[in-house]
Formats: structure tokens, C-alpha cells, sequence
């Protein structure tokens, strides 16, 4: 495989990387508040892209297919809810005896508390060939789920509580993931035959948006003077998380 072809195959990857380089040289471009407004860009119209593009790709029998498959959320919900924060736990238990960062332990902690992303989730599902149409419908059922697991599983594994907004994130989640969702599965209604003839790079579209949210995401985290990871903590945390 050439060079070019090789670029091209991987340039998913060669973009993370840049993104995040660009976000150290420059975090004050994609910071909060910043020239992108990603509080807006990003929150909104990027997730409600890549579900207006997904809605848009996908057919409605597959739709319909996923949503039967009740054995299949029931374990991707109680594996992402039950035992992954389970798992964490034990693990930290014993990195707790390490050198390693009591603050970034909680923060593991935190983030194995955490429902998956919805957009990066059913993007990686897309990108290596899984069942989209399931990826989607669990990211967003685990998303509201998430309003009131999270905090009980905080509460069990950090004691610490917290007030929660649950109308401003129910309606923000209904408006980014469901509304975009719908108005793709109709747009697809009348574009049926085009988008088949055509096949447009949906793929390569929602990843591109996923680079973006990945670039302010790191942004915000350079831009903040209180991070600071010794090189032990930072080597640990990239054993975790492959």
C-alpha cells in the first residue's frame, strides 16, 4: 500500500492527532466562549448534524429492526451502568496504591459513571461496521437514562451528590439527538432514490464533525492553568484507557 493510499485509509486517526496538536498550539480558538462558540456550534448544531446525517443514511426498516432488539439493550445499558463502573472501582482500589493522582482517580471514576457519548459513539460504531441503527438508539436511551443513574452511581461510589437539571438536559438531549433524527428519516423519505444512486460520504461527513468536537474538547482542557499531570499519572492513565 502506497503512501497516499495509506493517508487516506487512516486519516481519521492523522486528524485526532492534528486536532489536538492544533488545540495545544492555539486553545484560545476553540476554548469556551472563544471564536467557534462551541457552547453553541458544537453542543447544538454539531451533535444534531451527525444525527440529522445518521437519520438521513440510515433506512427505516433498520430503524425499526434495532428498536426490537431488546435482549441487546439490556446488555450494552447494564454493561455501560452496572459493570463498567463496577470495574473501574475494583481497578482503582488497587491504582489507589500507586503514585498515581487521587484527584485523576476520581475522575475515572466520574467519567466510568457516564453514559457514552452519543456522538462519538455511534460514530465509531459506523466507522468499524457495527450496527449503527442499535448505536444510535442506545447512545440516546443511555443519554436520558444517564439523567438519573449518574447521579446514584456518584453518590455509591464518590458519596458525593449533586442537583441535577433534569429539564434543560432532557430538552437539549430531545432537540440535538431525537428532533434531528426524525427530520433525516423524512428527508430520506424523499431523497430515497437519489442517496442511492448517489451514496454520499455520510461516514466521512459525521467524522469530520466528530474532529471538531474532539478539537474544542481539547481546548478547553489546555486552556485550564489547574490541569497538571506528572508523567506517571499521564503514562497510567494512557494504560487505562487502552
Amino acid at each position: 500500500m502506497g503512501l497516499l493510499a495509506r493517508l487516506r485509509k487512516e486519516w481519521f486517526i492523522i486528524g485526532i492527532v492534528l486536532v489536538i496538536l492544533s488545540a495545544k498550539l492555539q486553545p484560545s480558538v476553540g476554548v469556551k466562549g472563544g471564536p467557534l462558540k462551541p457552547e453553541i456550534t458544537i453542543a447544538y448544531f454539531a451533535v444534531s448534524l451527525i444525527f440529522f446525517n445518521s437519520g438521513l443514511s440510515l433506512k427505516t426498516e433498520e430503524l425499526r429492526s434495532a428498536l426490537l432488539h431488546v435482549r441487546l439493550h439490556l446488555f450494552v445499558q447494564s454493561f455501560t451502568l452496572v459493570f463498567f463502573p463496577l470495574a473501574i472501582w475494583l481497578l482503582l482500589q488497587f491504582l489507589a496504591l500507586t503514585a498515581i493522582d487521587q484527584w485523576l482517580l476520581k475522575g475515572l471514576q466520574t467519567v466510568s459513571c457516564m453514559p457514552p457519548p452519543v456522538s462519538s459513539a455511534v460514530i465509531l460504531t459506523k466507522a468499524v461496521g457495527g450496527n449503527e441503527a442499535a448505536a444510535i438508539f442506545n447512545s440516546a436511551f443511555g443519554s436520558f437514562l444517564g439523567i438519573v443513574v449518574t447521579p446514584l452511581l456518584l453518590l455509591l461510589f464518590l458519596g458525593s451528590s449533586s442537583s441535577v437539571p433534569f429539564t434543560s438536559i432532557f430538552s437539549q438531549l430531545f432537540m440535538t439527538v431525537v428532533v434531528p433524527l426524525i427530520l433525516g428519516q423524512v428527508c430520506r423519505s424523499f431523497l430515497r432514490a437519489f442517496l442511492d444512486r448517489r451514496k454520499p460520504p455520510f461516514g466521512a461527513i459525521s467524522s469530520a464533525v466528530l474532529l471538531m468536537i474532539i478539537y474544542t474538547t481539547f481546548c478547553d482542557t489546555f486552556s485550564n492553568p489547574n490541569i497538571e499531570l506528572d508523567p506517571t499519572s499521564l503514562l497510567l492513565v494512557v494504560l487505562i484507557r487502552h
